[in-house]
């Protein structure tokens, strides 16, 4: 590995860090956590603003250049502003994901405090669908907290909706074009085995294919050159200049050109969404270690960084933490 860079030894440079702000959401999404029961995270096991600010100020100094504000729910961190006023007067581009509920007070302080854009989870248009998939009958508060942030002036506002069989594969082309019709850059995911019940099920799992061909039917599509290292793959909408993306984690992996790590809120380094492994940073910190033994843990978490993920492999083994306790 590059003792100054962030460089693996299958030679991909790893310029983009996913920090997780809580574990904690306002949402039950059947995907992604039971109704119930969920073990939240100890308070004193979190990373302290502090921790978390120093941990990205390292990263940064080892090519970090893009942060993504994560969860869980990021925006139920009580001091999310704060937070986001100090990354962002680190040299990198700062986005968050979020499910929106709290934008409608939040998207004008985040903007001012250096937030550049918003991803924002939305799965169906369909009231009904959206409190059968969340738990919460939310859909109202979803699409103002989106009002919210693209009056704040948080653009572009990514849209990210899993596709899911019988569920919500029937919205494909109406969440194409609400976010068309709004300005927004709609991003359709497959479903990948990150749920906290661990009953993923491929079979189930709605294709890139499938996204495509139901895309097709109403829609002129054009793929946009020069993906790099980004997990959409890109198609204009009927010449553009809107575009339509897809996620294809399972079904066209792009582990080959993945430059992402990941640090959770309780201080945890991942290499991968589905590593088995972490490296501890949290500890590290809480005893003492200066700068130097932080970067060398980003350089321990990188070394162990695998080709691929493997799923589909009789190898793999689905990671015991759900995405909510990862960060996306």
């Amino acid at each position: 590995m590059t003792a100054g860079e962030l460089v693996d030894r299958f030679g991909r440079r790893h310029r983009d860090l996913r920090i997780s702000l809580t574990d904690r959401c306002s949402l039950r999404c059947t995907y992604c956590m039971p109704a119930e029961g969920v073990p939240w995270l100890a308070r004193d096991t979190m990373l302290s603003t502090d921790e978390l600010v120093r941990v990205a100020r390292v990263g940064v100094g080892l090519g970090i250049d893009e942060i993504r504000l994560t969860g869980g729910e990021p925006l139920l961190r009580v001091d999310v502003i704060d937070v986001v006023r100090r990354l962002a007067a680190l040299p990198v581009e700062l986005s968050l994901t979020t499910n929106a509920l709290r934008l409608p007070s939040l998207a004008a302080p985040l903007r001012d405090a250096g937030l550049a854009r918003v991803n924002v989870s939305l799965d169906t248009l369909d009231r009904t669908k959206f409190r059968e998939l969340t738990r919460r009958d939310k859909l109202v508060e979803t699409l103002a907290g989106l009002a919210a942030a693209d009056a704040a002036g948080l653009a572009p506002i990514k849209l990210n909706a899993v596709a899911m069989r019988g569920v919500n594969d029937d919205e494909i082309v109406a969440l194409t074009r609400f976010a068309v019709e709004h300005g927004y850059q709609m991003r359709f995911i497959e479903q990948m085995p990150l749920d906290g019940g661990h009953t993923w099920d491929r079979h189930a799992m709605v294709t890139q294919a499938e996204i495509l061909d139901r895309l097709s039917s109403a829609f002129t599509l054009t793929e946009v050159p020069g993906r790099g290292a980004a997990p959409a793959e890109l198609w204009y909408v009927d010449g553009g200049p809107a575009t339509v993306g897809v996620i294809a984690s399972v079904s066209a992996p792009f582990c080959s050109a993945c430059d992402r790590l990941r640090l959770t809120a309780d201080g945890q380094l991942r290499a991968c969404l589905f590593a088995r492994t972490e490296t501890d940073v949290r500890d590290l910190i809480r005893e003492g270690a200066d700068d130097d033994a932080i970067a060398d843990a980003y350089r321990r978490c990188l070394a162990g960084k695998k080709a691929g993920h493997d799923i589909g492999e009789p190898t793999f083994v689905q990671p015991d933490r759900p995405m909510s306790a990862i960060g996306g």
